[in-house]
C-alpha cells in the first residue's frame, strides 16, 4: 500500500493507534478533531511520530483536502458527519481502522460481530487460539485498537476481532477466514436509523469471503439465519435450540459438531463455568469459530470449560451480608439486559438506566419473571423506563440520581439471600466514559461496603 498523506479522524484511542501506525510507514497525517477545546499537547504526547502529524481541530483545511489520499474514520464518529460527505467530495476514500489494519496485517483473521456476546465470543476464541498458536492478537472493540498490533502479526499470526457495527460502516477489502454474526436485535437506532440498515451492516463482515471460508451464524435467530445467501462464503450454523446439519449444536448435554457427516463430541455442558443459556449461545459459537480456524477440539475444550465469564458481563463481584452483587455494566441494550436477569437465580434488585439510543424496554420489563424485587433506574432515561414498566404493571421502581446512590440504596434494602444486579439496558454515556468505567465505579461502590 503505497500513500503518502492521510487524514485520521477521531483524537481518541482508535485515532491514535490508526495515526501511529501510519506514521511508522512514513505516511505524513492529519489528525482532526471537530472539537475545537482539544488538548492539542496532550493528543501529541500519544504519537510515536509526532513530527509527521499535523493535528487540525474545528475544521480541515484545504491543504489536507487537496494532499490526502484517504481518510481513516474513529468507530464514535457517523458516517453522515457534515465533514465526511465533505471528504467524500474530495473523492477521498474513507476508510475504517478495521480496513486500515487489514491492510498492514497478516495471517488467518477471525472477525465476530452481532449484537450481544460480541466480548464474551471473542475474549474466549482468544484464549483458545493463544493455547494452540503463540502468535495471536486479540483486538477491535474488546479493548485494544486492530491499528495497535497489526504491525506485530506475521503470516502464521492468528487475529481475532471484535468488530462492530460502527467499524462495518466503512470496510472495503476486509476479508477474515471466519466470520461470525451471533444475534441480532434492535441496536444503535441513533446511528443506522433502521434495523434493516444496521442488519446489511452486520452483513456486510462477509461481503468480501469466498466459497474457501466460513461464516458462522445463529440458527435460532430469525435475521442471522439468513445472512449468508447472497455471499460466496460456506455457512456454519450454532444452535442451542434445534440440530441444523452440518453446525454444531446442543445433544443430550453435550456440544456437538457435524463436520463432513461424523459428529464431534467437543465438550459437556456440566463443565462449563459460564453462566446462562446467552453463555451457552456464546460457547456454542466459539467453538465453530475456533475449529475452522484449524484448532483441534482438545484445546477447544480444555480451554472452553475453563473460561470464566469477562469483566462487565454478569461478572459475580462479591457476597457482603448475604446478598451476592453481579456487574452486568455490558448490557447497554435491552435484548442484552435480558440475558444479565435470565440469569439469575436469586430475588434481585436490578439498576437499570442511562443514555437513551431509542431503545424500547416492554421486552426487557415482561422479561422480569417475578425475579425483580425492585428497579432501580439512574441517567437520561429513568423516567422512559419507569413508564415503561408502570404501563406493564411493575410498579417496583425507585428513581435515584446516580451510580453510588443506587447501589446503597441496595445495600440497604437487599436481604439475605437476596442479589443485586447492575445491567443498565442502556449506554454508559452523560454519566461515564464508558461501560467498562460504569462497571469499575460499580464494583468500587460495592467493596466499600467490606471495609
Amino acid at each position: 500500500m503505497e500513500i503518502k498523506n492521510a487524514i485520521v479522524a477521531g483524537t481518541g484511542k482508535s485515532g491514535i493507534s490508526a495515526a501511529n501506525l501510519l506514521t511508522k510507514h512514513e505516511v505524513n497525517v492529519v489528525l482532526f478533531d471537530e472539537n475545537e477545546k482539544r488538548d492539542v499537547q496532550q493528543v501529541k504526547e500519544k504519537l510515536h511520530n509526532p513530527e509527521l502529524v499535523d493535528i487540525e481541530l474545528g475544521k480541515l483545511s484545504d491543504k489536507a483536502y487537496s494532499e490526502a489520499e484517504l481518510m481513516v474514520i474513529s468507530p464514535g464518529i457517523p458516517v453522515d458527519e457534515p465533514f465526511v460527505d465533505e471528504v467524500r467530495a474530495h473523492d477521498i476514500p474513507v476508510w475504517s481502522e478495521i480496513e486500515l489494519a487489514y491492510n498492514y496485517g497478516k495471517g488467518m483473521i477471525a472477525a465476530i460481530t452481532g449484537t450481544n456476546g460480541k466480548t464474551t465470543t471473542t475474549a474466549l476464541v482468544g484464549e483458545i487460539a493463544k493455547a494452540y498458536n503463540d502468535s495471536t492478537i486479540v483486538v477491535g472493540n474488546i479493548g485494544i485498537p486492530y491499528t495497535e498490533l497489526a504491525d506485530t502479526t506475521t503470516d502464521d499470526s492468528f487475529t481475532v476481532a471484535e468488530i462492530s457495527s460502527f467499524q462495518l460502516e466503512t470496510i472495503i477489502d476486509f476479508h477474515p477466514h471466519v466470520s461470525a454474526v451471533l444475534n441480532l436485535t434492535p441496536d444503535h437506532l441513533n446511528r443506522h436509523y433502521t434495523f434493516e440498515n444496521y442488519g446489511n451492516v452486520k452483513k456486510s463482515i462477509a461481503k468480501n469471503q469466498t466459497a474457501d471460508d466460513y461464516m458462522v451464524l445463529n440458527y435460532d435467530d430469525e435475521y442471522t439465519k439468513k445472512m449468508a445467501e447472497g455471499y460466496a462464503v460456506k455457512p456454519i450454523f450454532f444452535s442451542r435450540k434445534e440440530k441444523p446439519a452440518g453446525g454444531v449444536y446442543v445433544e443430550d448435554g453435550s456440544i456437538v459438531l457435524e463436520d463432513k457427516g461424523e459428529k464431534l463430541h467437543i465438550l459437556d455442558l456440566k463443565d462449563l463455568i459460564l453462566l446462562g443459556d446467552h453463555n451457552v449461545e456464546n460457547v456454542l459459537a466459539a467453538c465453530a469459530i475456533s475449529y475452522y480456524m484449524g484448532i483441534p477440539v482438545p484445546v477447544i475444550e480444555k480451554v472452553a470449560t475453563s473460561f470464566k465469564a469477562v469483566e462487565h458481563r454478569i461478572e459475580y463481584v462479591d457476597t457482603i451480608d448475604g446478598v451476592d452483587y453481579y456487574n452486568d455494566s455490558k448490557g447497554t441494550n435491552p435484548d442484552a439486559a435480558i440475558k444479565g436477569i435470565k440469569a439469575m437465580v436469586k430475588p434481585t434488585y436490578l439498576i437499570g438506566g442511562g443514555y437513551d439510543k431509542g431503545s424500547e424496554y416492554d421486552e426487557w420489563i415482561n422479561a422480569f419473571d417475578g425475579k425483580v424485587k425492585e428497579l432501580i433506574l439512574i441517567g437520561q432515561t429513568a423516567d422512559k423506563i419507569e413508564a415503561c414498566a408502570h404501563k406493564l404493571g411493575f410498579m417496583n421502581t425507585v428513581k435515584l440520581d446516580n451510580l453510588e446512590e443506587a447501589v446503597k440504596h441496595c445495600h440497604d434494602k437487599a436481604e439475605n439471600g437476596d442479589a443485586v444486579l447492575l445491567s443498565p439496558a442502556c449506554a454508559s454515556w452523560g454519566q461515564f466514559d464508558n461501560y467498562e468505567q460504569r462497571g469499575r465505579m460499580f464494583k468500587e461502590y460495592v467493596l466499600s461496603f467490606k471495609e
